[in-house]
């Protein structure tokens, strides 16, 4: 690998992002080796799942799925990083056989922190809304990023965690506004940790972490190739998804195209060969019938059960529309016997909205949650009829979870 990639699912998420970073990261050939995986939207939400050969598993959160290999992780200034989650995480990998989880991590000191108020707060109003859940992650990701929005000069950053009395100032703000919006739910402030094991925390991550300004990416782009690593799917993006069942993070290419400051870099687009998703909202071609077995994934707490439906062309290449199109795919799951493919819509196809107009993805939603499928049968050919339903080559095939599972496509690009 020669160029900078950007991986990002052209869904619902659970494409198989992780798999799929892990072989780019596994290539051998030295002038081409990743020299970095960046991540950059979504935070301890992300759940990535990398199988190796020899059978150790991890499902990756906010490190980057490049780790087995070595390959160190930057979470950008648009990640919401969680250093509890963080901790946890990197516990693992190092029972895993990681040898120095940490020592492969910089942060950039304005990514925004999730704190254990932001996830009090973000369950409290998922529990509120009843019977309208939205599907959550229960990991305070949008408390975080709409606190930023509505107190900008109180909003908890990475960089505030070097800072304890500035960080105990904002921590204090903001548990006592989660206390005061929250008290009926709970109440939630039984619950809240001490501000001061919060501050004691965040500071000794600060001390074990590397901390770092833009120039840390800049310096790595110049290095060689970089992975960019993306969060959730495009289907779920906060101005382009099916609102309300959006996340709060911008999930197409766009921020990994900011981060690279105009530098090239190749659109990697991740589909499965059937369409799943967590949680509640449109999902045109369920099928509960559909058989697939997961092994990794299931129903959560606050997101609800995993679903699955045919493979959704309309909703996908509505999701091309919205990214502004992709160089090239991998297509995962290629090994489950499915064979049926959503072609058309009764109420046609989607069109792209004006971003930030969430009054007009209502109502696209409400028609989407309306429409019935039209199907093709017989699929036996996956990757040709992907390429000629989306109008995209699949670069990279997956029969499986570990990278030895996988092959490139004879429609390369690059």
């Amino acid at each position: 690998m020669r160029e900078h990639v950007i991986v990002a699912d052209l869904g619902y998420g659970d494409a198989g992002k992780g798999t799929v970073v892990d072989w780019l990261c596994a290539q051998e050939q030295e002038q081409e080796r990743v020299r970095a995986v960046v991540r950059f939207n979504g935070g301890g939400q992300a759940a990535h799942n990398v199988v190796l050969p020899d059978g150790r598993h991890h499902t990756f959160a906010q490190f980057g799925a490049g780790t087995f290999r070595g390959v160190p992780t930057h979470l950008s200034r648009f990640v919401i990083v969680d250093p509890l989650a963080l901790a946890s995480e990197a516990a693992n990998l190092a029972r895993l056989g990681v040898p120095d989880p940490f020592g492969l991590l910089t942060v950039d000191r304005d990514a925004l922190l999730a704190t254990p108020y932001h996830v009090a707060a973000g369950r409290a109003r998922e529990l509120a809304r009843g019977e309208d859940r939205h599907g959550s992650c229960g990991m305070g990701i949008g408390e975080t990023v709409s606190y930023a929005l509505t107190h900008p000069g109180l909003a908890p950053t990475v960089g505030d965690c070097a800072a304890p009395v500035r960080l105990a100032r904002k921590l204090r703000a903001l548990r006592r506004e989660v206390e005061e919006a929250w008290w009926v739910a709970g109440p939630v402030a039984t619950k809240l940790p001490p501000v001061e094991d919060c501050v004691a925390a965040y500071r000794a991550f600060a001390e074990r972490v590397t901390l770092t300004g833009p120039g840390r990416l800049t310096a790595l782009l110049r290095e060689g190739p970089v992975v960019f690593e993306g969060a959730q799917g495009v289907l779920l993006d906060e101005w382009h998804g099916f609102h309300p069942y959006t996340t709060w993070s911008t999930t197409t290419f766009a921020n990994a195209l900011e981060l690279l400051g105009g530098a090239g870099a190749v659109r990697l687009g991740v589909l499965r060969s059937h369409t799943p998703r967590h949680g509640p909202g449109p999902l045109v071609t369920e099928d509960r019938a559909l058989g697939v077995t997961e092994l990794h994934n299931g129903t959560g707490p606050w997101q609800g059960a995993f679903r699955v439906g045919h493979f959704d062309a309309v909703a996908h290449r509505y999701a091309l529309a919205v990214t502004g199109g992709a160089d090239a795919l991998a297509l995962t799951h290629l090994d489950v016997p499915v064979s049926r493919m959503c072609v058309s819509y009764d109420i046609g196809e989607l069109s792209v909205g004006t971003a930030g107009d969430l009054d007009g993805q209502a109502r696209l939603t409400e028609r989407v949650l309306r429409a019935r499928p039209a199907y093709v049968d017989g699929v036996d050919d996956w990757p040709g009829a992907v390429e000629e339903a989306l109008g995209v080559p699949v670069w990279l095939g997956s029969w499986g979870p570990t990278s030895a599972e996988k092959r490139l496509m004879p429609c390369r690009v690059g």
